[in-house]
């Protein structure tokens, strides 16, 4: 997380809705014999200090369980040039919002899995307007089973939260929405909403 302390205000509510929002980040470990990472969607709890979480039965995070975790969640970013902020002695940046969610990742029992699976699709079906939402009601009893067998449900618990909003914050206002005014034709992912994000200040 950047230490300076203007991209570090935001207060947490609205880092946790934003990681709701997301509701996927990637998932890393210390191992033998280096870090282990998986990109996983996610279900915040309402407090936002647990996430359920599964993972493929395969996958060598498990071996490492319970183990300390954190999950990183992007957001909007984009490259900044000097020239935009129409004052000189600028040097180039890079904007962006992310949240580290910290804790302590623990296998659950397997009887939790179906429960988790069908809160997870509930969330992100609930999100598609016009649609029907697909439940697991629609599959195939016998192809259901053998998914929910390669699957392990996890939780992340007892999670803190650290957050940074690089938003051009540091900068006189009028400099900050110069380069917000020119950031949607940058390079990076989201701009728009990144643009909009820094005009928000």
């Amino acid at each position: 997380m950047h230490p300076n302390p203007a991209f570090r205000r935001v207060p947490e509510p609205r880092t946790l809705d934003f990681v709701r929002a997301r509701s996927f980040g990637t998932l890393a470990v210390n191992a033998e014999p280096g870090p282990l990472l998986s990109h996983i969607p996610f279900l915040l709890a309402e407090d936002g200090r647990s996430a359920d979480l599964h993972l493929v039965r395969s996958n060598p995070i498990l071996a490492c369980l319970p183990c300390a975790a954190v999950i990183a969640v992007s957001g909007p970013d984009g490259y900044v040039s000097p020239d935009w902020y129409g004052v000189p002695d600028q040097v180039p940046t890079w904007n962006y919002v992310a949240a580290h969610l910290r804790g302590r990742l623990v296998r659950l029992p397997e009887d939790a899995m179906r429960d988790m699976l069908d809160r997870q699709s509930a969330g992100f079906e609930a999100r598609l307007e016009g649609k029907a939402p697909w439940t697991t009601a629609k599959m195939t009893p016998e192809v259901l089973e053998r998914m929910m067998r390669q699957i392990v449900p996890c939780r992340l618990e007892g999670i803190e939260t650290d957050a940074t909003w690089k938003l051009g914050q540091n900068k006189p206002d009028d400099v900050r929405l110069r380069a917000a005014g020119a950031v949607g034709q940058g390079v990076g992912s989201e701009l728009g909403a990144l643009a909009a994000l820094m005009r928000d200040g």
